[in-house]
């Protein structure tokens, strides 16, 4: 209530730190691809004593978060993601009954994001390569991580109307400090050899699509591939919404869950 929520709507979070990030242990094996991790996580959430929880993520979150609910669905209550990732649907044309304002968004989105996927490849291909440099030079791990928080924010190239200095900091020293510049990267390496897991999520689902996300599909691919139940197309924020847009993003949540109640 102190943030303007309701007694009812009242729910424990359990902030997942992932296998490899910031103060969770760093994997001295292979494997630890994003379906491990959400098996992980549910087996956390039983040993918890939550027979009953909803998932909720953007960025990885959102990826590993939509895995729990297929893999854990008796015990998922609800899904909801501001990083709603679908492909065109097989068959048919994928972009029938689409309206053309959200085919030429999400083209948009796609042009702009040819220039900033080199991270990911290298990510992906080199994680213990680059993790050497990362770890090495607190100045190269800040520009690495800062470059994206300026690239994909809705902050018009500015990078501090959004995010003080003492926000990019502390994000960069949960790396620094751990020394988990190269643990972390690896997800993109045990992602990039881990089949697809193609199958529908069949709990109750809600998108929050920021305008300036990394990826903004129709809804109609969104429905393809998940219970669609709530969508929210909000006025502004980019990938990192929990920071940028904190009060929309929470709003959503709290209306989302209180229907599955």
């Amino acid at each position: 209530m102190r943030y303007g929520g309701r007694a009812e709507d009242a729910f424990h979070v359990v902030a997942i730190s992932l296998p490899g990030f910031g103060f969770s242990g760093r994997p001295d094996a292979r494997g630890y691809s994003p379906e491990r991790m959400a098996k992980i996580i549910a087996s956390l959430m039983a040993r918890l004593g939550y027979q009953k929880y909803g998932a909720q993520g953007g960025d990885w979150g959102g990826i590993i978060s939509r895995l729990i609910a297929i893999d854990d669905a008796p015990h998922v209550a609800g899904l909801h993601l501001n990083f709603c990732i679908a492909g065109a649907p097989p068959g048919g044309d994928a972009n029938a009954g689409v309206p053309a304002a959200e085919l030429q968004r999400m083209h948009a989105r796609n042009t702009y994001m040819e220039n900033e996927r080199g991270y990911q490849q290298i990510q992906g291909t080199k994680p213990q390569t680059l993790g050497f440099g990362l770890n090495d030079s607190p100045a190269g791990l800040a520009a690495w991580i800062v470059e994206k928080f300026h690239a994909w924010c809705d902050c018009d190239g500015d990078v501090e109307k959004r995010f003080t200095k003492d926000e990019l900091l502390t994000n960069i020293m949960t790396y620094w400090a751990t020394q988990t510049a190269a643990s972390s990267t690896r997800i993109y390496f045990e992602n990039r050899v881990t089949p697809p897991n193609p199958a529908k999520v069949t709990v109750p689902t809600a998108c929050a699509l920021f305008p300036k996300e990394i990826t903004v599909p129709p809804r109609k691919w969104v429905e393809a591939r998940y219970n669609l139940t709530r969508w929210t197309e909000m006025p502004r924020g980019g990938h990192f919404a929990a920071m940028e847009q904190p009060e929309l993003l929470v709003t959503d949540i709290r209306e989302f869950f209180r229907t599955l109640r």
